[in-house]
């Protein structure tokens, strides 16, 4: 399924992946793969996943592909979706050696056949057309993300992203908490985490919609496997209940 938005076209495929596609024929993805996501495994990975699995996704057909932090960087899911021509932009602090110090094998960034650009929280480039925006993303130290007072995220290691596609700003929370940084983001399409853990949850992510006053709220990153259990009708509900226009794109 897919929605549409101030003329962009917009798919969730799963966990933290988006695709968005421009009028003039320009995508965008999100945090590409892992847990199965684009492989169409999740379901049989995870036992019944509350949003099922879909069919496995090569499209390559992406423009311009960005990745947010560690936990989310898959070369895998990067070229599935890539075109043979694209701009991978990729958080300043992603690092193979680190990632696969925790177990997962991992080519770095660099090493993949595109054109490959870092990025740092506060900067700002501009690739065919699509303005890509890096924004802070983390758990905070005292909050329910931080076991022991040791966030999952720390400040530093991961971002979030506003994407402005078509004069259209949308906005990748990545995995944080809701921060104060958020709050004055000129918004369009709100694209929060719902997740039950790691993140925002939903009541928080409600929070924020109704704060930022988006155009639309489609929330993401949440239902692919029980960690990240959410309830998203009530999500829906509530930032509905507020005055703002909230979908979801579930299969």
């Amino acid at each position: 399924m897919s929605i549409e938005h101030e003329g962009l076209e917009v798919s969730w495929l799963g966990y933290a992946t988006t695709r968005i596609q421009a009028p003039d024929g320009t995508v965008v993805y999100t945090d590409p793969g892992r847990y199965g996501t684009l492989e169409g495994t999740w379901s049989r990975q995870y036992g019944d996943a509350p949003h099922p699995s879909g069919e496995a996704y090569e499209a390559r057909d992406g423009d311009i592909v960005v990745v947010t932090h560690d936990h989310h960087y898959d070369d895998d899911g990067i070229e599935r979706v890539a075109s043979e021509d694209a701009t991978v932009v990729v958080y300043e602090a992603v690092s193979a050696d680190r990632i696969g110090a925790n177990g997962r094998d991992v080519v770095e960034p660099e090493s993949l056949p595109y054109d490959v650009q870092r990025i740092g929280e506060g900067d700002e480039m501009t690739i065919d057309g699509v303005t890509v925006s890096a924004v802070p993303a983390y758990n905070h130290p005292d909050g329910p993300n931080a076991p022991g007072g040791e966030p999952i995220h720390p400040e530093g290691f991961g971002c979030g992203f506003v994407l402005t596609v078509d004069g259209v700003p949308c906005f990748w929370t990545g995995d944080s908490d809701v921060l104060e940084e958020h709050a004055d983001l000129e918004v369009s399409l709100f694209l929060p985490s719902i997740a039950s853990n790691f993140t925002m949850d939903r009541h928080g992510a409600a929070d924020l919609a109704e704060r930022l006053e988006p155009d639309l709220v489609l929330p993401i990153h949440y239902n692919t496997f029980p960690d990240l259990e959410a309830d998203s009708k009530a999500f829906a509900g509530d930032v509905a209940s507020r005055g703002v226009p909230v979908v979801l794109d579930e299969r």
